[in-house]
């Protein structure tokens, strides 16, 4: 094996994120980033680049959300406990961990840019991709990489910007907010049986955009070699034809097999090639920004491990092997759909 480089991983980690606190009962708790800091403790504590994150400001909140959902946000601060949506309960100091949250993704991404690190690991909460322009639902407040990748577009002039979601649940707040627009080209795999119900593989964008969003609906009995070969092909015709200049992935782990809010058959393998993948990309993208976001993950032992894994990857010694995916008969069956689906719109298909 190659020698190659070690890669700068920069980790965005604050303990105010568990200021947020949803309810007991509730599956996005502050165990979950406690049992991850955990392990950054004991695994990672001198291979990675701590990145204290800083509030997001209300001009960038603003650059997706609504003045009138903001200010709806911010009076949260007055009660103990109060409820944005029905599966969305916060209390009076969640607002700081929601502006934390994007802050510290817009921290991760300066990080990258400036040259403190190479890849970027937000390990933040609340999450955000189901979080809407006017409203937050699915445990969300604010959409993270969508205030990130707006601001990323208008303080630094990114034009083409993809966005990977490899959550088991479908960002439909991430494709609406981009949906008419072509400077952010969407990619989401997801099981369509849960929530949001949205996603479906007929939803490719409209106007500017159309062709610029790709749904991926993925059956209950995926395996992790299946995933692996659909992103390396769906992905690599995307950096060949669309040749983006910034990726963010809106990192669930709710698809391993072992969390409540997913059951499908991937295991912490599938997360592993899908890091090469990315870090792949990044090279094949002449070492473009790669900012990773925490999304959904409720089983915390399959949580962390799946974590952890991402991590050993993100610091291990670059090398000049590309990571292979061998074709599968079903992520094979899952590629032709996508194809023939968007091959009319000659964005990201030859």
């Amino acid at each position: 094996m190659d020698q190659g480089k070690n890669i700068k991983v920069g980790i965005v980690r604050d303990d105010r994120y568990m200021l947020h606190r949803p309810g007991l009962v509730h599956p996005e708790r502050p165990d979950r980033l406690k049992a991850i800091y955990k392990m950054l403790d004991k695994d990672f504590a001198s291979t990675v680049t701590n990145i204290q994150p800083e509030l997001a400001t209300l001009e960038q909140i603003e650059l997706v959300h609504t003045p009138t959902y903001v200010r709806k946000v911010l009076r949260t601060a007055d009660r103990d406990f109060t409820n944005l949506a029905p599966d969305t309960p916060v209390c009076s100091k969640s607002y700081i961990a929601a502006l934390l949250a994007v802050g510290g993704c817009i921290k991760g991404l300066q990080a990258m840019l400036s040259g403190r690190c190479d890849v970027c690991f937000a390990l933040v909460r609340p999450p955000g991709h189901h979080a809407q322009r006017d409203r937050g639902e699915g445990f969300c407040i604010f959409n993270n990489l969508g205030v990130t990748a707006r601001f990323s577009n208008e303080r630094y002039g990114f034009s083409r910007i993809l966005i990977v979601d490899w959550d088991i649940h479908h960002g439909n707040g991430i494709q609406n907010l981009f949906y008419g627009e072509k400077d952010v080209f969407y990619v989401s795999t997801h099981y369509r049986g849960w929530y949001p119900h949205t996603g479906d593989w007929g939803e490719t964008g409209t106007g500017e955009g159309l062709g610029y969003t790709v749904n991926l609906p993925l059956p209950k009995n995926i395996q992790d070699n299946d995933l692996l070969y659909l992103y390396s092909q769906v992905l690599g015709l995307v950096m060949k034809n669309y040749r983006p200049e910034l990726i963010l992935v809106a990192a669930g782990f709710d698809g391993h097999c072992d969390d409540p809010m997913g059951r499908t058959h991937l295991t912490e393998m599938a997360y592993k090639g899908l890091t090469e993948l990315m870090l792949d990309l990044q090279e094949a993208g002449g070492n473009l920004p790669v900012l990773l976001a925490l999304e959904g993950g409720y089983h915390l032992p399959s949580l962390v491990s799946s974590v952890r894994t991402v991590i050993n990857v993100l610091s291990g010694k670059r090398s000049n092997h590309r990571a292979t995916f061998p074709p599968t008969e079903l992520g094979a069956e899952l590629l032709e759909k996508a194809y023939q689906i968007h091959r009319g719109y000659h964005v990201w298909t030859d």
